[in-house]
């Protein structure tokens, strides 16, 4: 594998990552149509970014052990898929989806782990 495509490998699932936890907080920005003060605004801006805490900190882990972030992403996405599929699968594809995209990509570079981590 040359030089490119171990960076490739190596980057990709930790940039889609970033983009998904970025994507998920999109979601939190309808704390400031509700009305709220400043200090309610705050409390529920925090509350609504918990899923981006949860995949930052799966994302944290598995910058250095690939097979945490494959079984942590994977786990996500079932746990996501199990509680809204019967009344909204169409959510449970686009928020599941990228999870298990994320778990492949994190198992993918588990499998190469050693010739990706390998000095040139």
């Amino acid at each position: 594998m040359n030089i490119a495509a171990k960076r490739f490998l190596f980057w990709t699932p930790r940039a889609v990552c970033v983009a998904f936890a970025i994507f998920l907080s999109l979601f939190a920005l309808d704390v400031f149509n509700e009305g709220y003060g400043l200090g309610e605004t705050i409390e529920a801006l925090a509350i609504h970014l918990v899923p981006v805490y949860i995949v930052l900190a799966v994302l944290a882990i598995a910058w250095r052990w690939e097979w945490v972030g494959a079984a942590g992403f994977a786990a996500l996405a079932l746990w996501y898929a199990k509680g809204n599929w019967r009344h909204h699968p169409d959510r449970v594809v686009v928020i599941a989806g990228p999870l298990v995209v994320m778990a492949a990509l994190f198992f993918m570079n588990w499998l190469r782990h050693d010739e990706l981590r390998a000095r040139p």
